[in-house]
């Protein structure tokens, strides 16, 4: 760490951007504290020898950053990220109280690969084939792994397969939505997705426990990793679209509401742009809009901030014109 800190002592950048990596090293973070500068990341810390998301480590590092005067902001991508400022702008400006909030996520893509993923394969295979988990009135409720499902209409995409799985903002949202009382995170696989799943989990190629090959401590899900398509090769020939959002239901002005905050991003436009699939790029435009309200000081708060602790407009303001148009439905 120390030759991190010597590096951001010489360089003095306004702002360190760490993207999503694998088991997302917290010495960066701490580096950027000693160096002083601001930091802003895409995704929550995970530890490598378990599949849990949790921001307890990086929350554990309020204290300092306050005191230091800096502001690290966390998970500023689009799920979580844009989702969070989603529910924020309904928090704020759209209902009174927030009864429950589902937040989607389709992709609605081809890629015509056999079987592939969309992000790092480590942390996306993780995440999905540890236990789901949402909040109901007041604690946390686990279910095994893929075992709740539902169809929804996707804007943009049509009726899609749901499965309820944990995702990190819901532990952010359940501290800042005042009176919510349920809040679920969905993301749509397909068929022949989920039965690849199953019989890599069942040959135990998705296992994260080390084991003994010809005298070499290998980790299977890594292992797998080097066998799948890298992410970004898939851009090229993909097609179809992205479609995520916030369902949100409350009340506002005494009757009851449903309204669904959503972008819709297609795949072939992305790679035209940016030479990236739909995936990559809603993720890269929640972290430079991100980083651009910190750096034009719209958004400085110290410590470690999460998205819906702070005001949603100028970032949606942003958004739109950034890439990401976004829109509210009423249901």
């Amino acid at each position: 760490m120390a030759e991190t800190v010597a590096l951001l002592r010489d360089y003095k950048p306004d702002l360190l951007i760490h993207v999503a990596l694998p088991y997302q090293d917290l010495t960066i973070m701490q580096a950027c504290l000693e160096a002083g500068v601001d930091y802003l990341d895409t995704a929550n810390y995970e530890a490598p020898g378990y599949a849990k998301f949790e921001y307890r480590h990086q929350w554990d590092m309020h204290a300092d950053f306050e005191k230091a005067g800096l502001m690290a902001l966390l998970g500023s991508g689009f799920d979580p990220g844009v989702t969070n400022v989603f529910c924020a702008y309904a928090r704020d400006h759209l209902f009174d109280e927030i009864d429950t909030i589902d937040i989607l996520d389709c992709n609605g893509g081809d890629h015509g690969k056999a079987f592939a993923t969309n992000f790092n394969p480590e942390i996306n295979i993780r995440e999905i084939t540890q236990p789901g988990r949402y909040w109901k009135d007041g604690q946390w409720i686990e279910i095994d792994p893929m075992s709740v499902k539902m169809d929804f209409d996707y804007p943009g995409v049509g009726v899609r397969k749901s499965y309820l799985i944990y995702h990190e903002e819901m532990e952010s949202l359940v501290k800042h939505i005042p009176g919510l009382k349920q809040i679920r995170f969905w993301m749509t696989f397909g068929d022949n997705y989920l039965t690849h799943l199953r019989v890599l989990q069942n040959v135990g190629l998705t296992s994260i426990e080390p084991i003994d090959y010809e005298g070499q401590k290998i980790v299977p899900i890594q292992f797998l990793k080097k066998l799948l398509p890298d992410p970004a090769s898939l851009a090229e020939n993909y097609t179809g679209k992205t479609s995520i959002g916030c369902l949100v239901s409350g009340r506002k002005d005494g009757k009851a509401k449903t309204v669904f905050i959503y972008n819709v991003c297609d795949h072939a436009e992305t790679y035209r742009e940016v030479g990236a699939q739909a995936v990559s790029y809603t993720t890269g435009v929640g972290a430079a809009v991100g980083a651009e309200m910190m750096l034009t000081g719209k958004w400085k708060k110290p410590g470690t901030i999460n998205l819906e602790q702070l005001d949603p407009v100028p970032f949606l303001d942003r958004l739109g014109p950034a890439g990401l148009p976004w829109h509210v439905k009423e249901m």
